[in-house]
């Protein structure tokens, strides 16, 4: 078990003062580097004035108000309510909740493979048998689909109250949506009247090389869910939908959805800053040409492929059983930490701080070609 005493950058320090290259950037949640100093900066500001007041939404707080506005100058302009939750998971949870609402129908689609979160409802819309066998019974009525199979969104049907997919499927190995797909999926909800929730809890946030996936794919959804590196490091989610969706929770019962710490002005504060770090150091901006910079170095007759989307990137080897020496000896012996996949877990995970120079791009291949030469006969 690795111990570590500090973080900064794209590094962790051991206790002994040994460094570490995180690839993984905490498994896509640092997005800006670890400690950013105008994150540090924004959190010891809010520690200054107040923690937790009171039950979200019940008084007027600086922090989660600017930050649903700067969020909401990012997006389409119908995406105009945000609801703040404590992370990736419960977005989803509220997601699901809304579209129920807001339908009256009961049918949840999702996708095989697909990761949503660990939480009952997420859970249920995860897909991955394996994973949810032990702690069935799940929601009912919940089907899942083939991801980028055109034939199957004709499943999607008039008592379907919400399709939720990965604009870009993460633990399924990084799986990017085919030219069209997205948009027809969008086009289908629309005629059958469901609703269409993104999870962008992995691929937003500047990852893939726009602010949000989804700009990249032609298409908006009705609800979109977010997390991880939105909030430099602090625990925060949010999931953001029109006014006239959003107001379901108002009555019937009226607080429809409600939450302690959701919108925790500290976490508020750590994440609008770290939206200003990813619009004024354009790190999105960059992502295109460091995601290249990977892919140009890293060959090898073991690495079967290396798929992506931006930063966030699949190498792919023969199996599980080849890949774990690959990925012990890089952090035993080469200072690089990195994973693979829950749903993919012969392909090896690259997911670093978007702040990564090129010359940390060109250790880290360097490393990572060292770790493959030395486990691979």
């Amino acid at each position: 078990m690795l111990e570590i005493e500090r973080a900064e950058g794209v590094y962790m320090y051991a206790p002994d003062g040994r460094r570490y290259l995180d690839l993984i950037a905490g498994i896509g949640v640092s997005n800006v580097g670890h400690r950013h100093p105008k994150v540090l900066a924004a959190i010891q500001a809010q520690l200054d004035k107040y923690l937790h007041l009171m039950v979200y939404g019940e008084l007027v707080q600086a922090a989660p108000a600017q930050l649903a506005e700067a969020l909401h100058q990012t997006l389409p302009p119908r995406l105009d309510s945000v609801y703040f939750t404590n992370s990736g998971a419960e977005a989803i949870e509220g997601a699901l909740k809304l579209a129920k609402r807001h339908t009256g129908r009961t049918e949840l689609i999702s996708f095989v493979n697909a990761y949503h979160g660990s939480t009952h409802g997420a859970m249920s819309v995860t897909g991955s048998e394996h994973f949810k066998n032990s702690y069935r019974p799940l929601l009912p009525d919940v089907r899942h689909l083939r991801y980028n199979e055109l034939a199957d969104l004709e499943l999607i049907a008039e008592h379907t109250a919400a399709v939720v997919v990965e604009t870009v499927q993460g633990e399924a190995g990084v799986r990017v949506p085919a030219p069209g797909y997205l948009p027809a999926l969008r086009q289908r909800c629309t005629e059958v009247g469901a609703l269409l929730i993104l999870d962008e809890i992995q691929c937003g946030f500047g990852r893939t090389g726009s602010f949000w996936a989804f700009e990249q794919f032609g298409i908006e959804p009705d609800i979109l869910v977010c997390a991880k590196g939105m909030g430099g490091g602090m625990p925060i989610g949010a999931f953001i939908a029109p006014q006239e969706i959003m107001a379901g929770f108002k009555t019937n019962p009226i607080l429809g959805h409600c939450t302690t710490f959701g919108g925790h002005p500290v976490s508020c504060a750590a994440s609008l800053a770290t939206l200003r770090v990813i619009q004024e150091e354009k790190l999105a901006e960059g992502v295109a040409e460091k995601a290249a910079r990977f892919r140009r170095q890293l060959v090898h007759p073991a690495i079967r492929e290396v798929r992506g989307c931006g930063l966030l990137m699949a190498v792919e080897f023969e199996s599980f059983e080849v890949l774990k020496p690959i990925i012990d000896y890089a952090l035993a012996h080469e200072g690089i930490l990195t994973d693979w996949f829950l749903f993919c877990d012969n392909s090896l995970r690259l997911a670093p701080p978007l702040t990564i120079s090129k010359k940390e791009i060109d250790e880290a291949c360097a490393a990572l070609l060292r770790a493959v030469t030395a486990c691979v006969s």
